[in-house]
């Protein structure tokens, strides 16, 4: 079987770098290798949207959260996530695709200026390492899971096809390859849900879903967060990182932006986050499914263990290809996103490139591939790269953003100090709980969470003091941060224009 399955999955990835090449023939100029030229009509452009989202997170990442700490756990994705597009194409994708940019380091150019720019290109860019990395991790984990190789090997073997499928074709390649692998995905995912909630059901996979409702404990099929104030605030800064991180990334406007009118923006926006929101919910029921049917401690992704178990070997290789294919999309999409940004933005200011755009480009995507190989190995799960990923986007760039768009922006000033204050306290606050006041194991280990240690390693009024610091999450933080950064700058500009 496996022998079988790697000549199909071979044959489907040189079909795939095959399309990639063919689409590099429609490359002319930086705009088509950014934004395919501005020409998406709306079947594609909400395609390529739904295949970026639907990504190691969505299948891999919330499978297992599911299955370990039940639906509160997948409140990030897919159900942040998915509201994340329907805002985005109701509040933001007209505005920003009436304004046609390039990337999103152009906008905050554009309302800040050229500092502002600069300033916000450094925090997109690194921001999109955790996310390329979980999809890295998924690759990795697949290939010892179906085929015995190692992860680490697994992990450098989906990089390095990234990187080639990336380099040829930019945005155009991407979006065509995107709308094959986003049906041959939602074929895998009905195809999986289907024979495990039948298997559950004898035979009827609605009845497998009342199965599932009847067997899982109560507290594992809530949404809603813990009691306690810890808890909630945990739980409201996910929900924020999901709904609002998501809107200033430059992968989803980077989509925005190649659509061929704002109308199609705005639909293909809303209709990929109705579609991802429905189709999102099998990786998690499947998940919480897997607590019965897989009661022990499963070695390896549950998804694939369950595909192994339940499925002829003609279905799981469809179950395979799809969940290859979908992590492909996402990664490339996820690479491409920064290293436009980077090359772009950041280095083509640089004289050496000012005439070899495509060049820098296509060399922004090798430093981007690196990037997130060092993220893979970091160690961290699928959902926390995500989440890292997410919430180092909004607590430096949603606040300017809305402002930008909907606000008075009174300068350069405004836009640096909201940038800037957001991004020092998130990594002050991350910094703190991470290197210089680490919760030790044993702590960890008892569930004791990060604010109760703090104030027990610190009785009395420094420790209540460091409570109070302490308590609200690095994201919640960050966007406070933001907010009094921002209107600080309105301050000073309104000081230096008083007579």
């Amino acid at each position: 079987m496996n022998g079988t399955l790697a000549v199909i999955l071979a044959l489907y990835l040189l079909g795939l770098l095959a399309l990639s090449v063919f689409a590099s023939r429609r490359i002319s100029n930086e705009e088509d290798y950014v934004v395919a030229g501005r020409k998406l009509p709306l079947w594609l452009a909400w395609g390529t949207l739904l295949a970026t989202w639907f990504g190691a997170a969505t299948m891999l990442g919330a499978a297992e959260a599911a299955r370990s700490a039940g639906v509160r756990a997948t409140v990030l994705d897919p159900f942040a996530s998915g509201i994340a597009l329907i805002i985005a194409g109701v509040c933001f994708a007209r505005p920003l695709w009436d304004m046609k940019l390039l990337t999103m380091g152009d906008f905050y150019g554009r309302v800040y200026g050229k500092r502002a720019e600069l300033l916000a290109s450094c925090v997109l860019v690194p921001g999109y390492f955790g996310w390329i990395g979980a999809q890295f991790v998924a690759l990795g984990g697949l290939q010892e899971t179906f085929f015995d190789i190692p992860a680490d090997w697994g992990i450098l073997i989906g990089a390095v096809f990234i990187l080639v499928y990336t380099l040829f074709g930019g945005m155009w390649s991407v979006t065509l390859t995107d709308t094959l692998q986003l049906a041959v995905l939602l074929v895998g995912v009905v195809v999986l849900g289907h024979s495990v909630f039948s298997h559950l059901g004898d035979g009827a996979a609605v009845d497998g879903i009342g199965v599932v409702f009847r067997q899982t404990e109560p507290e594992f099929l809530t949404l809603l967060p813990e009691a306690g104030l810890v808890a909630s605030l945990a739980w409201t800064a996910t929900l924020c990182s999901g709904f609002f991180g998501n809107v200033p990334g430059q992968d989803l406007m980077q989509r925005v932006f190649s659509c061929r009118d704002a109308p199609t923006a705005q639909r293909a926006c809303v209709l990929a986050g109705v579609v991802y929101l429905t189709f999102g919910l099998i990786p998690v029921g499947i998940g919480l499914a897997s607590r019965i049917l897989v009661p022990d401690d499963a070695d390896g992704a549950i998804l694939g263990i369950l595909a192994r178990q339940f499925l002829t070997p003609t279905l799981t290789a469809v179950f395979v290809v799809s969940l290859v294919s979908i992590i492909i999309s996402t990664a490339t999409s996820a690479v491409l996103a920064p290293a436009t940004i980077l090359g772009h933005n950041l280095l083509g200011r640089l004289p050496v490139f000012t005439t070899r755009k495509l060049l820098i480009e296509r060399l922004a995507v090798v430093i981007t591939v690196t990037g997130g190989v060092v993220m893979a190995f970091s160690g961290d799960t699928i959902l926390g790269l995500l989440e890292t990923s997410l919430a180092t986007v909004l607590v430096g760039l949603f606040v300017p953003l809305v402002m930008g768009l909907y606000g008075k922006p009174r300068g350069e000033i405004s836009g640096l100090l909201s940038i800037a204050c957001g991004a020092v306290a998130w990594l002050g606050r991350e910094l703190l709980e991470g290197l210089w006041l680490p919760m030790d194991a044993s702590a960890a280990e008892s569930g004791v969470r990060y604010p109760d240690f703090v104030a027990a390693e610190f009785p009395g009024v420094v420790g209540q003091a460091l409570f109070a610091i302490v308590v609200f999450p690095s994201a919640i933080v960050g966007v406070v941060a933001s907010f009094v950064g921002y209107f600080g700058g309105q301050f000073i500009l309104r000081s230096r224009e008083a007579p």
